[in-house]
């Protein structure tokens, strides 16, 4: 289709024809203006503004944003030994060629600080972007290093990026980031928890056009005593993040980790977010890894 049209698909619960899960197309909201384009077609095809701001999934909490040239990454995860084979999402190629590269890591943990999708990434002129408590780690990885402070935009070429708060299962230093590029802007949370800042962020930067918020409500056995209690974001508490931040679009990342006796994700986690946003007008795209979303570029 034109890349100027924007596809309408309604959250069907019904089984897909691959069979890998239970689930067709969940809606791209006709507000959120993006564009919906499946793994393996050519970026050439449909013919895409090179103004256009496109977001890709990736592994895990990855997303990798592209806008004219240049490239920026969200936690990439390329490592197969960080859950071997407990993570079902394929580990999508880290290609990438001229232009621009950024990396920005939420927080220190090898789930979302994948050093060696970093430096394949970023190879000698690349800058990986964190806060001021990753950043002596990271530079003594060998990283060209920025640190952002909370709430402090740093332009990165045309993206603008800021740290914002997050909450961490483990009580560790961790960030959301908010991007902006191409008149668009979207907010990822790596695997935070629910937290008091939501209202905050919401007021200061919202809308978004799509909100990348981790899902599944995460229980961790190997802290003794164990809390039971979520560390991560849950369907319901994702779905009421997208509403506080003004998220015309909610893309879930972070889960489809098969439990363990130590890591619980919430089970039928897809089902019940889909009901969850249906009950609060909220629209969902289960992007999966190595699909993209573009948002034609706004003045």
């Amino acid at each position: 289709m034109a890349p100027s049209s924007v596809e309408r698909r309604t959250l069907l619960a019904r089984p897909r024809l691959t069979g890998r899960r239970d689930f067709l197309r969940a809606a791209v909201a006709l507000g959120a203006g993006a564009v919906w384009v499946p793994p393996g077609t050519s970026r050439a095809s449909p013919p895409v503004d090179s103004a256009a701001l496109r977001a890709q999934r990736m592994a895990w909490a990855g997303v990798r944003l592209k806008l004219g040239q240049d490239t920026l990454f969200l936690d990439p995860l390329t490592d197969p030994t960080v859950w071997g084979d407990a993570l079902k999402d394929p580990l999508i190629p880290l290609d990438v060629s001229g232009g621009n590269r950024f990396v920005l890591v939420t927080h220190r943990h090898s789930d979302h600080f994948d050093r060696l999708a970093v430096r394949q990434v970023l190879g000698d002129t690349g800058t990986l972007v964190c806060s001021p408590d990753m950043a002596t780690l990271a530079a003594a990885a060998g990283f060209r290093v920025r640190p952002a402070p909370l709430y402090e935009p740093l332009l990165l070429n045309d993206f603008t990026v800021t740290a914002v708060p997050a909450a961490d299962g483990y009580g560790d230093p961790q960030v959301s980031w908010v991007v902006s590029g191409g008149g668009r802007r979207i907010i990822h949370c790596g695997d935070t928890l629910w937290h008091g800042a939501w209202w905050h962020i919401g007021r200061q930067f919202g809308p978004f056009d799509a909100a990348f918020l981790p899902i599944n409500g995460a229980r961790f056995g190997w802290r003794k005593p164990a809390s039971e209690m979520h560390a991560v974001l849950t369907p319901e508490q994702a779905v009421a993040a997208a509403v506080v931040l003004g998220a015309k679009l909610l893309v879930p990342i972070h889960y489809g980790v098969v439990s363990t006796e130590d890591y619980q994700e919430v089970p039928g986690v897809e089902a019940l977010l889909l009901a969850t946003a249906r009950k609060r007008k909220v629209d969902v795209e289960l992007a999966r890894p190595g699909e993209w979303l573009t948002w034609q570029a706004r003045s």
